[in-house]
């Protein structure tokens, strides 16, 4: 029974990592490829590790599962946050159907919009990289 519960979550994790996959090629800009491989990933992880824990019911085995679980829920939203905000001060564009922009009044300025033309080439840029 335990081997079937085992089967079970990596075939679940399988999957996600997949669909995580297909994100990363259908996503249109930085922000939503990293959410979509970020959120994906850990909750992968987390039943792989749980289904490790149930294969090796030792004492030894399921401290490091927890350790790696907590390490990873702890670090990766922290990675994630730091390579999006270094791709959106690198100049990423973001995605043309994006509606709200919080973070340019903060590193472009509030009085800084951008012309209806640089809209424009932004939007030219993000048609020829799909």
């Amino acid at each position: 029974m335990i081997e079937f519960i085992i089967c079970v979550l990596l075939l679940i994790a399988a999957s996600v990592v997949l669909l995580a996959a297909v994100g990363l090629v259908r996503m249109p800009d930085l922000p939503t490829r990293m959410h979509t491989t970020t959120k994906s990933g850990v909750f992968a992880l987390v039943l792989i590790m749980i289904a490790v824990g149930l294969y090796f019911v030792r004492v030894d085995i399921v401290a490091r599962v927890l350790s790696v679980i907590v390490f990873t829920l702890i670090t990766a939203p922290i990675a994630a946050h730091a390579i999006g905000r270094a791709g959106y001060l690198s100049g990423i564009s973001l995605w043309s159907g994006t509606i709200r922009d919080d973070l340019k009044e903060y590193y472009h300025g509030s009085d800084e919009a951008e012309t209806s033309e640089e809209q424009e080439q932004n939007n030219q840029q993000v048609k020829s990289d799909q």
